[in-house]
């Protein structure tokens, strides 16, 4: 039998002039967040975010920006962005990759969260947004997520609307989320 090989070492990668790791990122990065790590490797996590905020995904050319920034592999750059949920690696709404929405609810299904009944906060926001776990409403306002932990199990059911982490959840709190972020009342946007 023949073994079947991807062509990855001739893979052709998009590119772009403009940088996604923009001089600014990588100014604020170098002058604010590096200096807080004992090797650069622990900016990765917070660099991966900062680079899709910018640009709402992470395609390959800025993961090789990314490690060439922070003298990594590219390899183990995409390892950890595709390890974690919450990176987009497909430009959202692309052929074949989910949109994204404006606000993005990822409810977090750890163990913990289990145990505190996770499943009646995603039903709730199921039944008021009328999407699946994965989709996007019509008219691009929400995405409704899981994630694996979002690493505050003592106040669990925990989610993520954007980069605001919102704890002790019932299936009214985060209605009442959702109605605030539909009505511009809601920081998700804020920075931990």
């Amino acid at each position: 039998m023949a073994w079947i090989t991807k062509p990855s070492g001739s893979m052709k990668i998009a590119r772009r002039d403009e940088p996604y790791l923009t001089p600014a990122i990588a100014e604020r990065f170098t002058r604010e967040i590096l200096p807080r790590y004992e090797k650069k490797q622990g900016a990765l996590l917070p660099l991966l975010r900062a680079v899709q905020d910018q640009w709402g995904w992470l395609p390959w050319q800025a993961l090789t920006e990314i490690a060439a920034f922070l003298s990594l592999k590219p390899a183990d750059v995409w390892d950890t962005a595709s390890f974690y949920e919450e990176y987009w690696l497909e430009q959202p709404g692309a052929q074949g990759a989910m949109s994204k929405g404006k606000h993005v609810i990822a409810i977090c299904r750890s163990v913990a969260c289990e145990v505190c009944d996770h499943s009646k906060i995603t039903d709730a926001c199921r039944d008021k947004l009328g999407i699946e776990v994965g989709e996007t409403t019509d008219d691009g306002q929400f995405t409704l997520m899981e994630l694996e932990c979002l690493g505050s199990c003592d106040t669990a059911p925990v989610a993520l609307i954007g980069h605001t982490l919102h704890e002790n959840l019932t299936p009214s709190s985060i209605l009442q989320l959702i109605s605030d972020a539909k009505l511009g009342k809601l920081d998700d946007h804020h920075h931990h």
